[in-house]
């Protein structure tokens, strides 16, 4: 983990890798939802030039998270920040109605442990397994 010494960190505080999965097979016209979001912070990550390397990532299973870009998009862009707080909570709001309150209450423990760099690699894969969700 020395690599990771004098990179910035990122607090997570919800697995949302974990609970888009889910969505996206609960309810598949979700994507309909996230994906364009995803791709507006594609957007404004390639014009702020986003470089998601200056952040420590504890767990190898959380490389190429959204979580990156948006703390990274929270720190360089006026214009994301004001978006986010309108767009957020809209979106939080319809993925708490897919998935069940344990998996929230799992979700959370996960983020919490990982932030941590807690999460043992072979935990890590049950818990994403061959998810591809991130950015």
């Amino acid at each position: 983990m020395d690599s990771q010494i004098g990179r910035k960190t990122v607090v997570c505080n919800t697995c949302t890798l974990k609970l888009i999965a889910v969505a996206y097979r609960r309810v598949p016209l979700f994507r309909l939802m996230r994906e364009p979001l995803k791709w507006g912070m594609r957007a404004l990550s390639w014009i702020y030039r986003v470089n998601p390397d200056v952040y420590a990532v504890r767990t190898p299973k959380c490389y190429g998270c959204i979580r990156f870009y948006k703390s990274a998009l929270k720190e360089k862009s006026a214009l994301f920040r004001a978006l986010n707080n309108i767009v957020n909570p809209f979106f939080d709001a319809v993925l708490e109605r897919i998935i069940t309150p344990e998996e929230l209450k799992q979700a959370k423990t996960y983020a919490w442990a990982a932030t941590l760099g807690e999460v043992k690699p072979a935990v890590a894969s049950e818990w994403l397994g061959g998810q591809k969700v991130g950015f």
